[in-house]
């Protein structure tokens, strides 16, 4: 579920939320800007970002996104880390520390912020922001 159009801001991202996912949402934006203050927040994709970056593939592919992207879907909450250690991505290769969730390559997906382990998750935060984005050009 995207943003509507009208939205800019991470302030306009969030007060754009139904209850209760707009509390959720807030306080994992305040936990991510605290853990990697460094990190420009955006929106972009219609989501909540965290470092943006233009990424370009050796297929010719390319866009912006962001290290961290964070969103409202229609039956979930989705934490997005745009990061590769040793071949792997980190979401995926700590998907059994992470909680109530489900994982993807780098989607971790939960109902509510108490299903995420929110320490573990912030640990990846800070070492995703330390790696260099897949395709970052």
């Amino acid at each position: 579920m995207q943003a509507p159009r009208h939205v800019k801001t991470p302030a306009q991202y969030l007060a754009s939320l139904p209850e209760p996912r707009r509390t959720d949402l807030t306080a994992l934006h305040r936990a991510i800007t605290r853990a990697v203050p460094r990190l420009k927040p955006v929106v972009v994709s219609g989501m909540l970002g965290y470092g943006p970056y233009h990424y370009r593939y050796e297929s010719g592919r390319e866009g912006d996104s962001a290290v961290i992207g964070l969103a409202s879907q229609k039956q979930y909450i989705s934490l997005y880390l745009m990061a590769v250690e040793d071949g792997v991505y980190l979401a995926e290769a700590s998907k059994a520390e992470l909680g109530k969730v489900s994982v993807g390559k780098c989607c971790i997906r939960f109902k509510r912020l108490a299903d995420l382990d929110l320490p573990c998750a912030l640990r990846l935060v800070r070492k995703a922001a330390m790696l260099k984005p897949p395709g970052a050009a």
